[in-house]
C-alpha cells in the first residue's frame, strides 16, 4: 500500500510538471512529444532509484535518481506558490488585449475601377491576429514562470548539496536539569544522529564525523539511530572508522527505523557496531559515574523494530531504577517523548526529523514529530533533536544544515 502511495504521488507530481513546463511552454508538435517521453523516462527514474537502493542493486542510479527528486520536489514548490501570481499576470494581459482588440471602424473605401477587392481579413478586422495574441500571451506566461521556477529549483538544489556534503555544523547546547547532581554537572555529551551510510557516501563521510566528534573531547559518545541504509556485507567498510571514536565513558548506540530496512536484518549490525567498540542499548540501561555521582543513561529500540519483535520497552529499560538520579534517554524519533515521560526521564536525546532535511518539509515533520529540532520540553521532558549528520534520499539539505551536537548539562 505504501509503494502504490509512493508510485501515485510520484505520478500527479509529474503530470502536473508536465502540464507547466511542457505543455504550458511548448505548441503541439515534436518538440513537446520529445519532451513528454522525456519526463515519462523521469517518472521510471525516481521509482528505479528508490527501489534499486532499498535492494542494494543499480547505485549507480543514485545520484541522477535522487538530485531529479529534489529538482523535482523544488520545481513543484516553486511552481504551486506562482500559480496566484501567474494568474494575475494573465488576467491583466487579456485586459491589455481587449483595448487593443476595440479599434475604431475604419472609413468607407472607394475601390477604383480595376482596383483590388477587400481581402476578407481586411473586412473582418484581422481575426487572425486575433487569435494569435492569445497564444503569444499562453506561451509568454508559460515559458516565464517555467524559466523562474528552473532558476529558483536549481538554486536551492545547488546550496543544499552544497549544504549536504560539508562539515557539519557543531551545535553547543547547555541543558539544566532540576535534581542533577551537582557533581554531574558540565559532564558532555557528543550526540550524533541520521549518518545514514549508504550508495551516496564514502568511508570519508564517517572519518570526518568520527574526527569531529573526537576535537569535542566529549565524555559521553551518543549515537542515536539511522547509522546505515544498507547490509553489512555491503557498508561494513564505511563504518569501520567508528572503531576510532574516542570518549571518557565510551560510545552508545540505539536502532533507528533505517535499520530495520537492512535486507540482512538488523541483528547483524548490533554485532558489527559491538565489535567497532560501539556499545549498542537495546532496551536497556547503565551508570555512567562521574566524580563520585551517577547518571542513568538508558537507551530504547527505535518503533519500527515493532514489526520484528524488537520494539521499544520502557518498562525494561527504566524499571527498578533510584529515581532520585537523574536519567538521560536515547530514542531515536521524538514521538517516544509521551512514555519517556510517564517513566521520569529528565531528557531524552533524538533524531529521525533532519530538521526537515529540505524546507519547507520541516512543516509536514511537525505534524507527526513533536520537536522538529532544537530543544523543548514536552509533557515535562527536556527534548533535544539532533538534525542529524547525513542525509536520506537526496544529497540535499536546505534550512537544516548537518549537525554534530556537544550537549553540557549542568
Amino acid at each position: 500500500m505504501v509503494v502504490l502511495i509512493f508510485v501515485g504521488v510520484i505520478l500527479l507530481a509529474h503530470y502536473y510538471l508536465w502540464h507547466r513546463l511542457v505543455r504550458s511552454t511548448t505548441a503541439p508538435g515534436r518538440l513537446r512529444k520529445a519532451l513528454t517521453w522525456g519526463v515519462v523516462g523521469l517518472v521510471g527514474l525516481v521509482v528505479a532509484t528508490f527501489v534499486s537502493t532499498r535492494m542494494e542493486l543499480g547505485h549507480w542510479l543514485a545520484w541522477p535518481g535522487y538530485l531529479w527528486f529534489a529538482l523535482m520536489f523544488y520545481l513543484f514548490i516553486l511552481l504551486v506558490a506562482l500559480e496566484i501570481p501567474r494568474a494575475v499576470a494573465a488576467l491583466f494581459l487579456r485586459r491589455a488585449d481587449r483595448k487593443r482588440v476595440v479599434t475604431p471602424e475604419p472609413e468607407p473605401v472607394a475601390v477604383l475601377a480595376g482596383g483590388p477587392p477587400p481581402t476578407e481579413d481586411e473586412e473582418r478586422g484581422s481575426p487572425a491576429k486575433a487569435e494569435a495574441a492569445p497564444m503569444s500571451r499562453r506561451l509568454f506566461l508559460g515559458r516565464t514562470t517555467a524559466a523562474i521556477a528552473g532558476a529558483g529549483a536549481l538554486g536551492a538544489v545547488g546550496y543544499g548539496v552544497a549544504s549536504a556534503l560539508g562539515d557539519p555544523v557543531i551545535e553547543r547546547v547547555g541543558v539544566r536539569l532540576p535534581k542533577l547532581d551537582p557533581r554531574l554537572g558540565g559532564l558532555r555529551f557528543a550526540v550524533v544522529s541520521d549518518i545514514h551510510l549508504g550508495p551516496l557516501t564514502g568511508k570519508a563521510h564517517t572519518e570526518r564525523i568520527v574526527r569531529m566528534i573526537n576535537g569535542l573531547e566529549a565524555d559521553v559518545v551518543a549515537i542515536v539511530g539511522d547509522l546505515v541504509d544498507g547490509s553489512v556485507a555491503e557498508l561494513g567498510a564505511l563504518a569501520q572508522p567508528l572503531k576510532s571514536l574516542e570518549s571518557r565513558y565510551g560510545a552508545y548506540f540505539v536502532t533507528g527505523n533505517h535499520e530495520y530496512f537492512s535486507p540482512n536484518g538488523f541483528a547483524e549490525w548490533i554485532e558489527e557496531l559491538g565489535e567497532l567498540g560501539v556499545r549498542p542499548l537495546r532496551n536497556e540501561r547503565v551508570e555512567i559515574r562521574h566524580q563520585g555521582a551517577v547518571l542513568d543513561l538508558a537507551g530504547v529500540n527505535d518503533l519500527n523494530g515493532v514489526s520484528q519483535g524488537d520494539g521499544p520497552d520502557f518498562d525494561k529499560a527504566l524499571g527498578n531504577r533510584d529515581t532520585s538520579r537523574s536519567t538521560v534517554l536515547l530514542a531515536h524519533q521524538p514521538v517516544l517523548v509521551d512514555q519517556a515521560a510517564r517513566h521520569g526521564v529528565d531528557l531524552q536525546l533524538s533524531g529521525h526529523t533532519h530538521g526537515g532535511q529540505m524546507a519547507p518539509f520541516n512543516l509536514v515533520v511537525g505534524l507527526q514529530q513533536p520537536v522538529v529540532s532544537g530543544l523543548a520540553t514536552v509533557d515535562g521532558v527536556q527534548v533535544y533533536v539532533t538534525r542529524g549528520a547525513g542525509f536520506w534520499g537526496p544529497p540535499v539539505r536546505v534550512g537544516a544544515p548537518p549537525e554534530i551536537t556537544m550537549l553540557e548539562l549542568t
